[in-house]
């Protein structure tokens, strides 16, 4: 098992007289920092002596699965991360794409668990302060911000409370910065009582000339500090992110830091007007592991050496030592690297914008990283061991007894009998398909106003300035999917994403995505990993849209375990700003098509959840083919002006699909249909290749007959009328509610969850 960190020991032993190298092989004082005595033989193996505490601690945040992924790095090769459109590939801060004009999109999503399960406001707005310097360290000016949440059921105090502060979080970082938080998607399941999951999402734009790279190249050439003063906030946070949570979360809070967005606006301008004067050979941001790792991340992959003077690091603390300076994660700072000789042109432009900074290094060429410390080396260590030396774990899973267990499961049958109208009020009651406007009420997202299509619908959109192009942007992935068969999880939340932008009227380009699974040594945690993982490939593969960048989250479970939670990051290129469409529908009259076709996949449902109180049998599956071939019809058919609405089919299937159509106008809707399946079925089955669509009368039959010609199964079902939800199946009357009372329901589920009394 993974070696529980015992932070209250690190953080007194970095504090006081630190102990000899012979105290820490013989009291094995590496576990304490996460070590494995395996880990510390090659660790003194690459040295060719024993460590002394501060490179021990260097060590243990480089190879902590946070830095290192070396629990999952085997599985993320099997990731597609090439394709005409790449411009920028995993390795650096985040990925890139073309999008045509001489431009890309920057984009990458990244978690914040554990900070945030036992500080949630801090944890989760330094989530967001995080991977916004991931994009603009690439030179990408910000456009927006997402967020994929998962917590537990609302009627616990403490989960209302991680929810409200965590939102909260989230809000302030965004709203103080000036980007606009555009959309998201939150999940609540008892498996997410005791560790909730919180990942952010940033997407910038920038002319591709200007991309730059965390690299440290030039013998001589300077390390530049710039941004917030180094405290003791966030020591240890790469190890903390690499181990479960356990009782003793709380004593953890130091390894949460505290975020000053104020900061990291000034940041943000000084490091894009530095990019504009090409003055930059390199840039990286401080985050996980702060100095440590940018600085040696630098290093390596500008096949360099790197020496740190640690006495010019700014410092907001006194009697700092060489382990806490090296390992604090405070926020707000960047690292740089220019030719020798232009440090007066990098102080010009950071005294602009009231920024302090030093020169703490130079680039060597001799491979090594020293550190020196009050005129003494203080670690000098061989800079590839840190970073492509790190130790790699080569496990085989285990298929866990459930998977089998649930193979005969068929929910179809017990749920046959409930009734469609008190089923469709329960779903929309359920805080997961509920409205999210509780969140993003509390999130700006207009600053800048570029929001062409704001949260609450299939995705986010995004106009360029200057151009007639958008950005369509989406998070997406179906926890209880995954749990239930991983492989058809994962290639569900690719193609999930990716419908959601089609129906916003964009091509899908690409994704990043936030692996957040329990501990990787429980060998059935591990083919739950490692079948997603397939999945998402196999998905990515067929529907072109290649990985780019992302994150992996481990050790996420607290309390028993936590469903497997794959999070997709997708982005799509609107070509023309008139294809921008929305899920509502827009005018009396017109006629709603189906496309798709529904089978008896009640498995891992919405319904079967708020029902039965459970989640079993066998999720729905996805053929790709056919997902593929309906992206291709709906793009196709909003390309000719035919659309009016498009909104695809997941959470709730059809019923849920057609109640949120009619939410955002107030204009009901009649559908009569004839179905090889009983109302239920029909109605909230989820499975997947589905969406509806509103078509004007005169454009109705060429629609049809395109999708059709498409390969794609196209079924009218009825028309945009009223002010009711009806719905008729096989000549019977299921549905007849009005839209206003559905949207009562659906809109006051969440705050009412939020305003229960702390004493229920």
């Amino acid at each position: 098992m993974q070696p529980e960190q015992k932070t209250d020991s690190v953080m007194q032993r970095a504090s006081e007289k630190e102990p000899t190298p012979e105290m820490i092989r013989d009291q094995e004082l590496f576990r304490e920092v996460g070590l494995s005595l395996e880990e510390f033989k090659m660790i003194t193996h690459y040295l060719g002596r024993l460590p002394n505490w501060t490179e021990l601690g260097i060590y243990s945040v480089m190879w902590s699965e946070h830095c290192s992924y070396k629990n999952s790095k085997p599985l993320l090769k099997r990731f597609p991360v090439d394709g005409p459109r790449v411009v920028q590939g995993p390795g650096e801060g985040a990925g890139a794409l073309d999008i045509g004009d001489g431009q890309a999109v920057v984009f990458k999503i990244e978690s914040h668990n554990h900070p945030s399960a036992v500080e949630p406001f801090q944890g989760a707005a330094t989530g967001v302060g995080g991977i916004i310097r991931d994009v603009f360290s690439m030179g990408a000016r910000p456009v927006a911000l997402l967020n994929s949440l998962r917590f537990g059921q609302l009627h616990h105090p403490r989960v209302r409370y991680l929810f409200e502060q965590a939102v909260a979080g989230i809000a302030h970082y965004g709203n103080v910065i000036g980007i606009p938080t555009v959309g998201g998607e939150v999940e609540f399941d008892a498996s997410y009582d005791g560790n909730p999951l919180v990942n952010a999402m940033c997407v910038g734009v920038l002319p591709q000339e200007e991309l730059q790279k965390g690299v440290a190249r030039g013998k001589g050439n300077p390390v530049i500090y710039v941004g917030a003063s180094t405290g003791r906030d966030g020591i240890h946070g790469a190890t903390f992110a690499s181990e479960e949570l356990g009782e003793d979360a709380e004593e953890k809070r130091p390894s949460v830091q505290v975020g000053d967005p104020f900061m990291e606006k000034l940041l943000l301008e000084a490091c894009m007007e530095l990019v504009k004067k090409n003055i930059l050979i390199g840039i990286q941001d401080m985050g996980a592991a702060g100095l440590t790792s940018s600085s040696t991340e630098m290093a390596a992959k500008g096949e360099s050496g790197m020496e740190l003077d640690l006495d010019q690091v700014p410092q907001r603390e006194t009697g700092m030592t060489p382990y806490e300076i090296m390992l604090s994660e405070s926020q707000e700072r960047m690292l740089l690297v220019v030719e020798d000789g232009r440090e007066g042109e990098v102080q010009q432009v950071l005294d602009k914008w009231g920024l302090q900074s030093a020169v703490v290094g130079r680039v060597t060429a001799d491979g090594r990283y020293r550190i020196r410390h009050r005129g003494n080396i203080v670690a000098d260590i061989p800079v590839n061991t840190l970073v492509d030396d790190a130790p790699v774990q080569y496990r085989s899973g285990v298929e866990p007894a459930y998977y089998r267990e649930n193979a005969d499961v068929q929910p179809e049958k017990s749920l046959s009998q409930v009734d469609p109208v008190d089923a469709l009020k329960r779903v929309l009651a359920s805080p997961n398909v509920a409205s999210k406007e509780w969140v993003y009420r509390q999130y700006d997202h207009m600053v800048r106003t570029s929001t062409a299509v704001r949260p609450g619908s299939d995705a986010a959109v995004v106009v360029l300035d200057g151009l007639d192009k958008a950005l369509a942007m989406s998070t997406d992935g179906n926890s209880r999917y995954v749990y239930l068969d991983p492989r058809e999880g994962g290639a569900v939340a690719v193609a999930e994403a990716a419908r959601n932008v089609v129906c916003s009227g964009a091509q899908p380009l690409g994704i990043t995505d936030c692996l957040n699974f329990g501990s990787p040594e429980k060998l059935e945690v591990f083919w739950q990993l490692e079948q997603a993982v397939d999945g998402m490939s196999e998905a990515c593969r067929r529907l072109e849209t290649p990985v780019v960048g992302g994150n992996v989250s481990l050790y996420n479970e607290s309390k028993g375990t936590i469903h497997p939670s794959p999070i997709v990051g997708m982005v799509g290129l609107v070509e023309n700003r008139r294809h921008i469409t929305t899920q509502s529908f827009k005018r009396d009259g017109d006629r709603l098509f189906l496309l798709g076709e529904t089978k008896a996949e009640l498995g891992g449902s919405e319904l079967q959840s708020v029902i039965e109180g459970k989640v079993a049998g066998r999720p729905p599956r996805v053929d790709l083919e056919v997902e593929a071939k309906l992206h291709q019809g709906i793009l196709a058919a909003i390309r000719k002006g035919w659309v009016s609405s498009a909104h695809d089919c997941s959470n709730g299937g059809v019923a849920v699909t057609l109640a949120e159509s009619t939410f955002g106008e107030g204009l009901g809707a009649e559908v009569d249909v004839t179905s090889p399946w009983d109302p239920i079925v029909f109605l909230f089955s989820e499975s997947q290749s589905r969406a509806v669509l509103s078509i004007p009368p005169q454009h109705g039959d060429a629609f049809r007959q395109l999708l059709e010609e498409m390969g794609v199964p196209c079924a009218e079902i009825g028309r945009v009328t009223g002010d009711r939800l009806t719905v008729r199946v096989n000549g019977q009357q299921v549905i007849d509610t009005p839209v206003q009372d559905l949207r009562s329901i659906w809109e006051g589920a969440i705050p009412c969850e939020m305003n229960r009394s702390s004493t229920n």
